[in-house]
């Protein structure tokens, strides 16, 4: 059964922290907040743990379109290819904030990814999220946490996630209520952005 563990974003604590990068380093699954919904995430260098969080999602890993969730710009320049001016004046001005952006990917992508030819990228204005990431060192590869409810699209009470993957992951962080609302994703791979989905991002930032 997972650990659940209370972590306040506005001051998280050391050594919580420090247990769930311990458990993401031994290949465990997480469910931590971001400042959109809450995500289901392992480490990126883990391939036991990424064929978890496909076979939990019931999809082919290399099918499957997570994002990584990078702790600032220098972060994502590990696994991009080179950025235009004109690129990165956007991701300044945005993150962290409730984006996803799609980039081209570059030769560090896990051979997991190596056949895509473009990453999804998250820097959350969460200090849980942000500081998880900090302290592992590299990037976490997250999918959001969907919610069976017609209503709700995610799942937002901490107590409730627990109780629905308890037998599914390792932890689960108690950060707050989380949102209902995913990230924007804009796709800035090619010669113009195209805004994929409209989330709690601004979508009209060009």
């Amino acid at each position: 059964m997972a650990q659940f563990i209370k972590i306040y974003e506005d001051k998280p604590n050391d050594a919580a922290v420090q247990r769930v990068v311990k458990i993401l380093r031994e290949g465990g699954l997480v469910i931590y907040p971001t400042d959109t919904v809450y995500g289901l995430g392992c480490d990126i260098t883990n391939s036991k743990a990424l064929e978890r969080i496909a076979r939990i999602k019931g999809i082919k890993l290399e099918k499957a379109n997570f994002s990584f969730v990078c702790s600032d710009l220098s972060n994502i320049s590990d696994y991009v290819k080179q950025i235009d001016t004109a690129t990165f004046k956007i991701l300044k001005r945005t993150l962290p904030g409730p984006y996803t952006f799609i980039l081209p990917g570059n030769n560090n992508l896990p051979k997991e990814f190596k056949k895509k030819n473009t990453v999804g990228i998250r820097v959350p204005d969460n200090n849980i999220a942000l500081e998880i990431v900090r302290q592992l060192g590299n990037p976490i590869v997250s999918t959001s946490i969907h919610d069976d409810d017609e209503v709700l699209e995610y799942s937002t009470d901490p107590e409730l996630i627990f109780e629905k993957w308890q037998n599914l992951v390792d932890l689960v962080i108690d950060g707050g209520y989380g949102g209902n609302e995913a990230s924007t994703i804009i796709d800035l791979s090619g010669f113009e952005p195209v805004v994929v989905r409209e989330g709690k991002g601004e979508a009209d930032i060009f």
